[in-house]
């Protein structure tokens, strides 16, 4: 059985819809106020259900958020064997019956996340093959890591034909634990080889460590399970390999990239409005950048209120964790375009994450480009256009220029923007906003309505 995607009842508008084309039309210049509700982390949830590979028992994943990449990972690990079913919020997740090492190359190439699938998989059945993943419009993220780490564990990693295959020699056919030193601090490889030593014979020691929350959160998850791990958000992390792991209940943390949006949409419009759940360490570079903007911020231990008046502009770089997270770039590119002064902003994760200046500058955005950094001359006012978003966080770009903006904004390609936030339009007009999601012109969908 592969994933039953039951959304929320009181959903109004859920990424599982099949309308052709859809877009947004936001009609721009409102305050927001009350308060936005922030889900449980994408990026999160779905290393948490590649985990469900490491046992036979069930996983219990609460505020797992319904989006088309969960939905995604849902198919892939239905098409290993395994059980994934929606009550509410929570997933639960059974994988007594997987009986396939081989992921589908359709399910991988749409879905980047699937390949960290071949960690758990080797680790529980000694042999794993899963396609390379396709390009991403943002720019490259290779594997090379994931195949070095799992090299140190004992596997034989061959890739031909666009295919890595992974097999543990010997008669137990189990991974022996080794020291592996990253070159590059990858999330993904992190999460890959925590996942792999987790089953693995000895000790696993990473150095060079992604530090990001949510590998602090798969360790969680691990240790729920009955895994040895410690120093998770730490340059090293030391796992201990057991014999087997059992299941948990887990709740996903909040979505920081979610919680950046919202903040950063309270921002655009100058609002009042408060944001929750927040954990404030996990956006620390994003909200000393709001602060030196001329936000106002407030915790009151659940949740941030932000105030925004007059806003000036900032420098920023984009970095790993702890730094500023290149999946706020976009977004906050929209703030800064509407902020008194010129901001530099600089893109140093992904080469091809500027594509959205184009679609700000029809919106009267002043910004000017060289390599990957953009010079930002802050405008007094936005106007609605046409756009289009070019991936999941441009996207989210439009749509708070769009709030901010005069006028009517048409936002297309939500079929990137529906992989990341959760009836997006349906918590901003709860807040004030006036975003309606119609069929484009000319559809199929439309004409035949």
């Amino acid at each position: 059985m592969g994933l039953i995607a039951v959304p929320s009842p009181t959903q109004t508008s859920t990424p599982f819809q099949t309308t052709a084309n859809p877009q947004l039309e936001i009609r721009g210049g409102r305050r927001l106020s009350g308060e936005l509700e922030v889900s449980g982390a994408k990026n999160s949830a779905l290393v948490l259900m590649a985990a469900c590979l490491l046992t036979r028992d069930t996983i219990r994943l609460r505020n797992v958020p319904p989006l088309t990449d969960i939905a995604a990972m849902g198919e892939m690990l239905g098409s290993l064997g395994g059980r994934v079913v929606r009550h509410g919020d929570a997933l639960e997740l059974n994988g007594d019956a997987i009986n396939n090492s081989t992921a589908p190359y359709e399910l991988v190439n749409s879905l980047r996340a699937s390949f960290f699938c071949i960690g758990p998989l080797l680790a529980r059945m000694g042999m794993a093959k899963v396609p390379l993943p396709g390009g991403c419009q943002i720019g490259t993220r290779p594997v090379v890591e994931h195949v070095k780490g799992l090299k140190a564990l004992g596997a034989q990693v061959t890739i031909e034909h666009g295919v890595v295959t992974a097999v543990v020699p010997g008669r137990g056919h189990r991974l022996t634990g080794g020291r592996i030193h990253m070159d590059c601090p990858s999330v993904g490889a992190t999460e890959t080889l925590m996942m792999a030593a987790a089953l693995a014979d000895g000790e696993t020691v990473i150095d060079n460590a992604a530090l990001e929350p949510e590998v602090v959160d798969l360790a969680g998850l691990l240790i729920a399970m009955g895994a040895k791990v410690r120093g998770a958000g730490t340059p090293t992390i030391t796992i201990v390999g057991v014999d087997r792991l059992h299941g948990a209940d887990y709740a996903v943390i909040p979505d920081r990239i979610e919680a950046g949006t919202f903040l950063l949409a309270a921002a655009i419009t100058r609002s009042h409005l408060r944001v929750a759940p927040v954990i404030p360490e996990h956006l620390g570079a994003v909200l000393t950048k709001l602060e030196e903007a001329g936000c106002t911020l407030e915790h009151d231990g659940i949740g941030l209120t932000l105030k925004a008046d007059h806003l000036n502009a900032v420098d920023l770089r984009t970095q790993p964790f702890p730094g500023f997270p290149t999946d706020l770039q976009a977004p906050f590119m929209s703030l800064l375009a509407t902020a008194k002064g010129t901001s530099v902003i600089t893109e140093n994760i992904f080469e091809n994450r500027l594509q959205h200046v184009a679609e700000l500058q029809r919106m009267g955005a002043a910004i000017r480009m060289q390599g990957n950094t953009a010079f930002v001359e802050g405008v007094s006012r936005l106007s609605g256009a046409p756009v289009q978003g070019t991936d999941l966080r441009a996207s989210a770009a439009m749509v708070l220029a769009g709030l901010a903006a005069e006028g009517i904004t048409t936002v297309r390609g939500l079929e990137f923007l529906d992989r990341g936030y959760a009836n997006l339009e349906g918590k901003l007009n709860a807040a004030g906003a006036c975003i309606e999601r119609v069929n484009a012109p000319g559809s199929s969908a439309s004409i035949a309505a």
